[in-house]
């Protein structure tokens, strides 16, 4: 009989599905809500610093120590793809080691240009200058300037930079789904399940 082994704690999961809920709602809100887009934006950088904490003191499959690959482990495994029969790991392969740091690193750059892009456009947000908006002269007003003096420059490479994070992330999204799918077939086994329930089972 096969045993069923505890591998993604409450944490990662809350967090896996958490974030997904959220982007889809930072994404369909960009143009049309901007309240929900921007407070669903700072849950995301919330949850991504809590994560990179629990990369460290999580358990065993949360931890970086366990999923980030080596060179060569992370080779091994594609040769291993090649010809068909890849090592199973319990928890991240060196692959999906790799895209849990590229989503991470791409949903800092995410976050926090769209907050400098807020802190330009609005004068809002953790990133703004409190000293820049007291100081803005009058003579400003009727100019072609943003609210905290930074010029429509600055706005659109912040703004820039925002579009291409997402972009890209986007793009890292369906490498994961197709990851998932792949190795899914190949071992016979449900990763959308485990992420739900937290088990896999040991073979």
């Amino acid at each position: 009989m096969s045993e069923h082994v505890y591998v993604w704690d409450k944490f990662v999961r809350a967090f896996h599905w958490s974030v997904v809920t959220l982007f889809i709602i930072s994404y369909l809100s960009a143009e049309e809500v901007e309240w929900l887009h921007v407070y669903s934006g700072y849950t995301i950088a919330a949850l991504v610093v809590l994560r990179v904490i629990w990369g460290g003191i999580g358990s065993r499959y949360a931890r970086f120590s366990d999923f980030v690959p080596s060179v060569a482990a992370t080779k091994a495994y594609i040769s291993g793809l090649r010809s068909g029969k890849p090592v199973r790991y319990l928890g991240h392969n060196p692959l999906g080691g790799l895209m849990v740091i590229a989503f991470l690193v791409m949903l800092t750059v995410i976050t926090l240009s769209g907050m400098k892009l807020y802190a330009v456009e609005e004068g809002k947000g953790p990133l703004a200058s409190g000293v820049q908006m007291h100081l803005v002269s009058p003579v400003f007003a009727g100019e072609d300037h943003d609210e905290d003096g930074e010029d429509d420059g600055s706005d659109e490479y912040w703004k820039e930079i925002h579009e291409f994070a997402v972009n890209l992330m986007l793009l890292f999204i369906l490498l994961h789904i197709t990851g998932v799918v792949i190795s899914s077939r190949i071992h016979n086994e449900s990763l959308v399940k485990s992420m739900l329930n937290g088990y896999k089972e040991k073979r």
